[in-house]
């Protein structure tokens, strides 16, 4: 019992436990599969794929790049892109087996149960394509089946694109945070997004019909969209 009864409290959280931290371990898709990230292995591939953006408009709303030679990249990926938070993926397409974006865990709080998905940078080669959607319902699902309770999304609050992507993911709004920090000189208003694990289960359903044989025709064009699909979903979530 509670020794201030007038006071309201959240409620029990029963049969869950905190979950493990993510693993430098693959997760395997259809369109790509997700892969630790390696020097080695994938930056001459990636470096390649970014230069594809000849203006540089996906480095705007990062706090790096663009790295115009590949030596610059293949430092900053060392310094900043091998440890455990935020732990980084390549994006492999799985067509052509190579690597044509980044994504990452990162604020892995596993007492809390959250987890948060960001750095990403997908190259021209990737965006608007099966695997790109692909490639960030395979994080979402690998967060949740590890015991993950909230999935957080978070973008500089001009970022139109990013907004619109995690409407159409099934994300919600969840409001600005004023002048939260500053990016390459300039303020950044941060706005957040999330799904929690009670709603997984819909979202998961989406995703899994969007990304069925079925939903694509032989030229490889969707017959049902995403967003028409999450929004379905959501008097149930």
């Amino acid at each position: 019992m509670s020794d201030h009864p007038n006071q309201p409290l959240g409620g029990p959280v029963l049969d869950w436990k905190p979950p493990p931290a993510p693993a430098r371990e693959v997760i395997q898709g259809r369109f790509c599969r997700l892969e630790p990230l390696e020097v080695e292995k994938h930056a001459r591939q990636l470096f390649e794929a970014n230069a594809l953006d000849t203006t540089g408009a996906n480095w705007t709303y990062l706090p790096y790049g663009p790295f115009i030679e590949f030596e610059e990249y293949v430092t900053w990926l060392e310094k900043q892109c091998l440890g455990p938070d935020p732990l980084f993926f390549a994006i492999v397409e799985a067509a052509s087996g190579e690597a044509v974006g980044v994504a990452s865990y990162l604020r892995i709080t596993p007492d809390c149960g959250s987890i948060e998905v960001g750095h990403l940078n997908f190259s021209p080669r990737l965006q608007r394509t099966p695997a790109a959607t692909e490639a960030m319902f395979l994080m979402m699902r690998h967060a949740f089946e590890l015991g993950y309770r909230r999935y957080e999304w978070k973008c500089d609050s001009l970022n139109e694109p990013s907004h619109k992507a995690a409407l159409r993911l099934g994300l919600s709004f969840e409001g600005i945070f004023r002048q939260a920090t500053v990016r390459k000189g300039r303020n950044r208003d941060t706005a957040w997004y999330a799904a929690i694990d009670k709603e997984w289960p819909v979202l998961r359903a989406a995703f899994e019909q969007w990304l069925s044989p079925s939903n694509f025709d032989a030229d490889g064009h969707q017959r049902v969209s995403l967003s028409s699909l999450t929004r379905a979903g959501e008097w149930s979530r």
